[in-house]
Order: C-alpha cells, then sequence, then structure tokens
C-alpha cells in the first residue's frame, strides 16, 4: 500500500510540487540532454533537496525523469526498482553548490558507450524549473518550449545571423540568453522559441561558418 507522500499525481499530490514534480521535471531534461537511453547516473542534491530528499520523494521523482516519465506517472513511486531492472545505475550525492537555489539538483549521465551529459537544474515553485548548466555551460532554460543551444565562435553578428535565419522561416524567439568563456573565444546562444522548429532550419544554422553546434531541445 503506497503512503501519501510516494503518491506523485496530474494534480501534484504529495508533500510539495517543487520535491517532486519540478525534480521529475529535471530528471527529464538531463536524459534529453544525454540523447540516448541513460545506463549511469549520479545526482547530487543541494540545499533543501539534499535535507529533504528521502521523505518527500525527490529521489524517486528524478529517477522517473531520468528514465522518461511524465510527471503524473503511476509508476513513479517504483521508478529506482525499474531502473534496477533496465540496468540503469544510480547514486545520490549530498553536495552544497554555492549560489544555487536552494531546491536545486546536478545530474551526471552517461549512456553505454560512454557519452556523458552534466545538467544543473532548480525546481523553482509550483512544479516550474530553471536549468542552469548545461556541460559546464551557463543557461537559463524554464524548460516549458522548444529550445537551441548554439555554442559558437565569438565574432561579431552571430547573434544577428542565427535571428535572422530563424526570423526568415517564421521561427518567434521568445527568451534568449548569451554566454562565453572570453572575448573571441566560444560562446553559447540559449534561444527558447514558440513552436517547433524543422530539421532543415537546423541545417541552415549548422553551414555558417562560426556555429560549432545546434542541439534542439524539446519542451518538458
Amino acid at each position: 500500500m503506497l503512503q501519501v507522500f510516494d503518491i506523485i499525481g496530474p494534480i501534484m499530490i504529495g508533500p510539495s510540487s517543487s520535491h517532486t514534480a519540478g525534480a521529475v521535471r529535471i530528471g527529464k531534461y538531463a536524459r534529453s540532454i544525454l540523447g540516448t537511453e541513460p545506463k549511469e547516473a549520479i545526482i547530487y542534491f543541494s540545499g533543501s533537496f539534499s535535507k529533504t530528499y528521502k521523505g518527500h520523494g525527490t529521489d524517486k521523482a528524478v529517477i522517473a525523469g531520468i528514465l522518461g516519465m511524465e510527471t503524473d506517472d503511476e509508476r513513479i513511486p517504483i521508478s529506482m526498482e525499474i531502473a534496477t531492472e533496465m540496468g540503469v545505475t544510480f547514486s545520490f550525492v549530498e553536495k552544497e553548490i554555492d549560489g544555487a537555489h536552494p531546491n536545486t539538483a546536478e545530474i551526471v549521465l552517461k549512456d553505454a558507450k560512454g557519452n556523458q551529459a552534466v545538467v544543473q537544474g532548480a525546481s523553482v515553485g509550483g512544479g516550474n524549473i530553471v536549468i542552469n548548466q548545461i556541460n559546464g555551460t551557463e543557461v537559463s532554460i524554464s524548460g516549458k518550449s522548444d529550445t537551441l543551444i548554439i555554442p559558437h565562435k565569438d565574432e561579431p553578428g552571430m547573434i544577428a545571423a542565427v535571428s535572422n535565419i530563424l526570423a526568415w522561416n517564421g521561427v518567434n524567439i521568445h527568451g534568449f540568453s548569451l554566454c562565453r568563456d572570453q572575448k573571441g573565444g566560444t560562446a553559447v546562444m540559449t534561444i527558447e522559441i514558440d513552436g517547433g522548429i524543422e530539421e532543415k532550419v537546423n541545417q541552415v544554422i549548422l553551414a555558417h561558418p562560426h556555429i560549432l553546434g545546434c542541439t534542439i531541445l524539446k519542451a518538458i
């Protein structure tokens, strides 16, 4: 028989949507960044997450997201058992991350070929999340809409070049952030868009000589 703290439903029954629904979404986003089936997961919990994750079921919620479950999936309470049956190994580590939101998780995922993704995100209330680091690069992603992650050479006109490509193809931008390691080095655009984007548009972006990559992350 399930205890009330183990239940996560469509209206987010449980002790806290921040510790359940938000955690599922952070896990699911980390899975999307990896882009393949995860076989190993290390989850670092910081702040409030590190103190309450067992009692609030945050551990089960994150694993559920890593396995691709939705926030109302009835299997969430047994997600860790399912992961074990699938051969996915996982561990939890309590870690204080300087300057991080109290409900922060850093997830390290690896697939069978050794490919790795490192994603840091915060559950900011009401099931909403903010992804603030991907593979060591600072970003700001809500996960509510499709998002483009575009590493590129830090050259004049790059923002205009990409935004023009999107505009010519009828893609509307509603969120944008940029970070770089140094002037003239490598920079990363994070662009949240309305609706979806066709793969052919992605190919046009990738054809630009100063673009180093373009990853389309679907809304969760």
